[in-house]
């Protein structure tokens, strides 16, 4: 499969990505999950199948970051819960990827922003309305939080978008904003890596394709440090209700293309 190159995007599209970096680098030291709009971005401006192997490498770039701000504040107990069933759900996502073409995953990954952004807002009214957070005692809570590892491992394998699962999960389990944070960015990091071998062997990822990736990785930077500034001073209810509408219109481009 023929990869993308940095020579083959317009300056527009360049810029469009470049501001999608940026935004990985904020959404991993400060609002989780805020890169569903960075998705819909590289598979506007890049063919689907393409985007979700040039967008790895960028997502790694911001997970490193997270885990040099947040490595103390990571809880391996609820890591080691979680990654059976994530690999699980990798796989069944490669094998997906296997089997469709690049309009099926364009699809696809439109379809998949639209239901993380219904589960994020059902998140979010659950997060209001409960008095205490869920507890992971249970043999329903267990088997839950494997539901969740399967859909994330899929979602993070097909189109990069497992970020609103985990955070459902994550909040749900009573984790503060720190321990959130931590937690996540270690998942993350190890999940993304896990996943290069399954992306290079199916062609989403090369040397022309990581020359694209080093030129976005210095845009990871600064939002990463941004992100880590604003952490402590965001309206997060406000940016919130903006990344869900920025991704419901990225959903629905990438549907009517």
């Amino acid at each position: 499969m023929n990869t993308m190159t940095l020579w083959d995007i317009s300056p527009w599209g360049f810029a469009a990505l470049a501001c999608a970096a940026l935004l990985v680098g904020f959404s991993k030291t400060a609002v989780s999950g805020a890169n569903t709009v960075s998705l819909a971005i590289f598979a506007a401006v890049l063919p689907a199948r393409a985007s979700t192997g040039i967008l790895l490498p960028v997502l790694i770039t911001g997970d490193v970051l997270a885990v040099l701000t947040y490595r103390r504040h990571a809880h391996w107990p609820t890591l080691w819960r979680l990654f059976p069933a994530v690999g699980a759900g990798v796989v069944l996502g490669t094998l997906f990827l296997v089997w469709a073409d690049d309009g099926i995953v364009r699809t696809s990954i439109g379809a998949i922003l639209l239901l993380m952004t219904a589960v994020t807002l059902w998140r979010r009214r659950r997060a209001d309305q409960a008095g205490e957070p869920e507890t992971e005692t249970t043999p329903a809570a267990r088997a839950r939080a494997r539901s969740y590892g399967v859909l994330g491992g899929f979602t993070t394998m097909v189109a990069n978008a497992g970020g609103p699962v985990m955070s459902m999960y994550l909040l749900s389990a009573g984790f503060r904003k720190l321990g959130f944070l931590g937690t996540s960015a270690f998942f993350f990091l190890i999940v993304n890596v896990a996943k290069v071998p399954f992306s290079a062997g199916l062609g989403l990822i090369d040397g022309r394709s990581l020359l694209l990736d080093a030129a976005l990785a210095l845009f990871v930077v600064p939002g990463a440090f941004l992100g880590k500034w604003a952490v402590h001073h965001i309206d997060q209810r406000l940016f919130e209700r903006l990344v869900i509408v920025a991704t419901v219109v990225g959903a629905l481009q990438l549907l009517l293309r």
